[in-house]
């Protein structure tokens, strides 16, 4: 203890040790000292010297710390400081570090020297970030040292807790990767990180918060993990709890974690949009009326709440992820609130910018919300709709520059796949829907296209070429559009003045020389007349147009006037493509001939090139939203480069065809085109073919359910006759019986003469229960004997269609064989018309015979005539036996299936048949048994009268049976 008084207290005598002496023998007494007390005070000296003597506290002393880490895990005091150590020689940061500690010898001269220290220089911050990283990797190069901090998190105690969240986050600041790596596989690693959102002391959740966000960047794995762990829930708890957008820095790491979590990760997406966490988004939004005096961390964080929406709706997400959160956000209300913070006043320029270009993405080819975006009106006197307000802002030249371009991104994500839309914009333009009283958007798209301002040119002419994007029928209407140039001149075309700005006049060519306003009208033409041969013919049909074109392709101009050249020959190229020949001196082989003489085909694909090795082409091709870092470089539109990229290649192989392919090529379009209407006729009749297979099933499957109702009924007669076999073997058996016990009282007569009344009583009821079983027998004999007319009747009504069958044949015949006499008879007319004819000749060359020619002329006529008739007559027997014999075949299927009917039931019947005569010849067999019992019971009655016992008939039994039970009713009344 004296020694470290020595160090650190005030000046002792004689010489003063080194920082690496002093530093060397700390770490001794840390590891050799065995009372905690020593080692305790060490650390803490450590500690005091690790921020002036970073490299030699890291070197000598890590090691010892981490041990102590390890062993010393029973005092949170050594803990803490030894991982304040950790975090002053492994961060980069130039933060003062907060001592905690109460001790006196704390260095506060050096913590106050270090605050006016000046910055560092690079080379100085530089190594300073290398020793960081050097540490850092040192400690993680076993990963247990990771692990072994992660179970020091689990401890309660201010001093342990909050120094290992700030060493964790310095770690993962060096060395993210590797650490992510080693929180991943380490069993709850994650879930003790986030437990510490849930700590009751700011301190330590607000560090929390800060180590989440280096633990998530660029790791979709930990990301799943932590979102999983319930982290919208409590990060949305805290935005509320802390003020939402009006809250501190806290809701701006909760924000910036949850944009982490979110951005590029379709899982957590859905997760977030299904957990209905987007509702919870909209109260964010909920600006008041005064807008007044917006604190710097009030726009941080509304910036970051709304570039979080645009993560979710964001154009790299899949389309149907954007979709459906488009969807969510239009249903819960944030879309107007948007839109209300959109025409609100008083908001900063930069939160108005960011609002603009959200909106733009959640209305993004999302029909609903897009037809909603058109109904907002700004609240102005008279109400304007939102879109003429924003583009208002565009071609304002004194509007900065970042609102205009969000403005046009607006502009183009609502005419996104929305022909709707884009028909609305461009009928504002048409004669019949202009009012003069009203600015719309096509007039200040045309004022803008035609500005002395390079970049409201630009901005016209692409928000103009979005409205015709891929349709063709507002690019038709759009050549309807008559502009007045000046008083006393006739109108003319929008075309035409386009084309006029590029290539007449010399206030025009001075306006047109600017290369940002040529590349936005070639971009405007390029999209206008692709793919629509009117427009072609159109701008063809000025003469001056393809002398300009060509005289720009074939000059050699400077490196700023190759993208123009480039524009020029891919506008002279969609000429060729898209040509329909309807021009004569513009055909497609006049274009290629004259490319050829003039420019030369090769000169020509080489300037075509230009357009995609521009080296802003490819950063416009990135992503939809025009970002550029100055005005000049606002060249390129994002759907503009598809439409290069797509046609580049069609137009240098057209150039390069001959007109002997060209041929081939549209025969081998009709060829196709040929395929296709057979195609079309072969998907129609296997259409009609379905249809009747369709048909065809529903009649098997009713005459199924038929057969089925048979095959039932079938079933049940046979169960009722296997019933009744039954009961005759049970009879069989009984008789059987008797007749031996019959026999044996013959033989034996003391048994006879000893016969009781039970037996006697036995014997009637099993008599009276044969006369049941034959009644109910007789019965069913006529049940079967009904159901076997009914059959006969059935195969009688077959037998009858078959004959009129028979008939029809016997008829189509009939008509055959007259179709054959007629033939006969019209070959017999022939032969003699050639006769006749041959004749005719012959007498032509004999001048004599004349008048037997005129008898032979007037008999070929009448044959003529008789054989026409004939003809006729045949065709008409032909349609009849055409039509006879579809009869005949539908006739003979019908036959077919009535006489397979008909051998079914014949089977059936049979089988029934047969049946029913076994079933005739049981009961005949049960009758003569009963009536062999019946003479049975009358000789053994005839026997006991015999022998005087008194035996009484049936009438007799049947008299007091009725006696018997009208005494039992008097009784019963009594």
């Amino acid at each position: 203890m004296n020694f470290l008084r020595g160090v650190m207290g005030g000046q002792a005598a004689g010489p003063q040790p080194s920082g690496a002496e002093t530093i060397q023998k700390l770490c001794d007494r840390v590891a050799s000292s065995t009372l905690l007390e020593d080692r305790r005070d060490a650390v803490r000296a450590l500690k005091s010297l690790s921020k002036k003597y970073r490299m030699e506290v890291g070197t000598q002393a890590m090691d010892h710390l981490i041990n102590i880490l390890q062993t010393d895990r029973s005092d949170s005091e050594i803990l803490g400081y030894a991982l304040d150590t950790l975090y002053n020689i492994i961060c980069n940061d130039e933060e003062e570090e907060q001592d905690e500690s109460e001790d006196a010898v704390t260095p506060i001269p050096a913590s106050g020297k270090n605050k006016n220290v000046s910055m560092p220089d690079e080379a100085a911050q530089k190594q300073a970030d290398d020793l960081g990283a050097q540490f850092t990797e040192q400690f993680v190069q076993d990963p247990e040292h990771v692990t072994l901090l992660l179970a020091l998190l689990e401890e309660f105690d201010f001093h342990v807790r909050w120094p290992g969240v700030k060493l964790l986050t310095a770690l993962l600041k060096n060395q993210c990767v590797q650490v992510q790596g080693i929180i991943l596989v380490s069993p709850m690693g994650v879930s003790r990180l986030m437990d510490l959102l849930a700590d009751s002391r700011e301190v330590i959740r607000n560090d929390g918060l800060l180590l989440l966000q280096q633990l998530t960047k660029s790791n979709a794995a930990i990301q799943k993990i932590v979102a999983f762990e319930n982290a919208f829930e409590r990060l949305l708890d805290i935005i509320t709890e802390e003020g939402s957008s009006d809250g501190g820095i806290v809701v701006e790491d909760c924000l910036l974690l949850l944009v982490n979590l979110l951005k590029n990760n379709s899982s957590n997406q859905n997760f977030f949009k299904e957990g209905s966490y987007i509702q919870r988004m909209k109260p964010w939004f909920e600006v008041g009326d005064d807008n007044s005096g917006w604190s710097a961390q009030k726009v941080t964080n509304l910036h970051l709440m709304l570039q979080l929406v645009r993560v979710m709706v964001s154009p790299v997400n899949s389309p149907g992820a954007s979709a459906s959160c488009q969807k969510s956000m239009y249903q819960c209300g944030l879309l107007q609130q948007l839109c209300t913070i959109l025409m609100a006043t008083g908001v900063p320029a930069d939160i108005l910018t960011e609002t603009i270009n959200t909106v733009s993405e959640v209305i993004r080819g999302s029909q609903v919300n897009q037809d909603y975006f058109a109904s907002v009106n700004a609240p102005s006197n008279p109400p304007r709709p939102a879109i003429v307000v924003l583009l208002m802002s565009m071609v304002n030249e004194r509007q900065p520059f970042v609102l205009r371009c969000a403005v046009l991104y607006c502009f183009q994500c609502f005419l996104y796949k929305n022909q709707k839309g884009q028909g609305e914009i461009v009928a504002t333009l048409l004669p019949s829907t202009i009012d003069a009283n009203s600015i719309s958007a096509g007039q200040l798209l045309c004022g803008g296209l035609f500005s002395v301002d390079s970049l409201s040119n630009w901005c016209a002419a692409v928000a103009l070429a979005h409205a015709l994007q891929d349709n063709l029928t507002q690019k038709e209407q759009l050549l309807r559009v008559q502009l007045a140039t000046s008083l006393g001149k006739p109108p003319v075309s929008l075309l035409q003045q386009c084309t006029n700005i590029l290539s007449q006049g010399d206030k025009i060519v001075r306006r047109g020389s600017k290369v940002q306003t040529r590349v936005g009208l070639l971009m405007l033409l390029c999209t206008w007349i692709n793919n629509c041969p009117i427009a072609v013919t159109h701008f063809l049909h000025n003469q001056e147009n393809v002398p300009f074109l060509t005289a720009q392709i074939s000059e050699n101009l400077g490196e700023d006037e190759r993208l123009v050249q480039g524009l020029c020959a891919l506008l002279l190229g969609i000429c060729i493509y898209y040509n329909d020949n309807s021009l004569e001196n513009y055909t497609k082989e006049k274009l290629k001939q004259l490319i050829e003489k003039r420019i030369g085909k090769e000169n020509f694909v080489e300037k075509l090139g230009f357009i995609t090795k521009h080296e802003l082409y490819s950063r416009a091709a990135q992503k939809p939203q025009p970002v550029f870092p100055s005005p000049e470089q606002m060249l390129f539109d994002h759907e503009f480069t598809k439409l290069v990229k797509e046609l580049e290649g069609v137009i240098t192989k057209a150039v390069h065809k001959s007109s002997e392919d060209e041929k081939k090529e549209e025969e081998v379009k009709k060829t196709l085109e040929q395929h296709d209407n057979i195609v079309t006729q072969y998907k129609e009749l296997i259409r009609e073919q379905d249809a009747q297979i369709q048909e065809l099933k529903e009649q098997v499957a009713s005459m199924s359910s038929q057969n089925e109702q048979m095959q039932t009924t079938v079933t049940q007669q046979l169960a009722q006759i296997q019933q009744h076999k039954d009961q005759y073997n049970i009879l069989k058996l009984k008789l059987g019986k008797e007749n031996q016990n019959q026999s044996n009282s013959q033989g034996d007569s003391s048994q006879v003469n000893g016969l009781q009344t039970e037996e006697l009583t036995q014997l009637r009821e099993e008599v009276e229960e044969l006369r049941k079983q034959h009644t109910l027998l007789q019965t069913q004999l006529h049940d079967k004997d009904a159901l076997i007319n009914t059959l006969r009747s059935e195969t009688a009504e077959g037998s009858a269609g078959g004959s009129d069958n028979t008939e029809l044949l016997k008829e189509l015949e009939a008509l055959r064989s007259q179709v054959e006499s007629q033939l006969a008879e019209i070959n017999q007319m022939k032969t003699e018309r050639q006769e006749l004819l041959r004749r005719a000749e012959a007498g032509s060359s004999d001048a004599a015979s004349s008048s037997d020619g005129s008898l032979d002329a007037a008999k070929m006529a009448e044959v003529e005539s008789r054989l026409a008739a004939q003809t006729t007559e045949t065709e008409r027997l032909k349609e009849e036996a055409k039509s006879l014999s579809a009869s005949r075949a539908e006739l003979e299927q019908q036959l077919a299936s009535a006489t397979s009917t008909v051998a079914i039931l014949q089977t059936e019947q049979a089988k029934l048949q047969t049946e029913v005569q076994e079933s005739k010849k049981e009961q005949d067999d049960l009758l003569m048994l009963l009536a062999d019992q019946d003479q049975k019971i009358h000789s053994l009655k005839q026997k006991l009268k015999d022998l005087g016992e008194t035996v009484d008939d049936e009438d007799d039994l049947e008299a007091r049976d009725q006696t018997d039970d009208d005494f039992e009713e008097d009784e019963d009344e009594d």
